[in-house]
């Protein structure tokens, strides 16, 4: 994180009101690159972008929906209506929760991991030209490290407002 310097942080003025309101438009605009993106990396396997998230966010391990709402900063509900229809399809199973009698686990089933081993050549392509197009892998971990601190920092500033 920078430290500003003396004058440099007025944070009170129009400059900062401005820059608030840049640094939204641009995160949201980015949310609609990457969320066509995706789809049209998933949609040839069935997959809509969101389902294509939470299927790879479980993966690698059984998780509730409630936990995989809290790691992608979205509501319970949406991951939950996205979940039933990744069940509907076979690509995802409810599991007990030896932690919690109510919230069961979400689960890959084997064909859901097989649809993910799918999409990862043209995930992994379009990795490969990203960071072609930023220069190399370092620029586009400093630029997911400074979305990180942004992501914190609203975090800090606004931290009732969930999603």
């Amino acid at each position: 994180m920078r430290v500003a310097t003396s004058g440099e942080n007025d944070c009170g003025g129009v400059a900062a009101v401005d820059a608030l309101s840049r640094s939204a438009l641009a995160v949201l605009h980015l949310n609609g690159k990457f969320t066509a993106m995706f789809n049209s990396l998933t949609l040839v396997y069935g997959l809509s972008a969101a389902q294509w998230l939470i299927l790879d966010t479980i993966r690698a391990e059984p998780r509730s929906v409630s936990e995989v709402a809290r790691l992608l900063g979205v509501t319970r509900q949406s991951v939950q209506r996205t979940a039933d229809l990744l069940v509907g399809q076979e690509l995802a199973g409810y599991r007990d929760n030896p932690a919690h009698r109510r919230a069961k686990l979400l689960e890959a089933t084997d064909t859901g991991r097989a649809v993910l081993h799918g999409v990862e050549p043209g995930h992994a392509d379009l990795a490969r030209r990203l960071c072609g197009e930023l220069g190399g892998e370092d620029d586009l971990r400093r630029i997911t490290e400074v979305l990180g601190e942004l992501s914190r920092a609203l975090c800090a500033v606004a931290p009732h407002a969930r999603p």
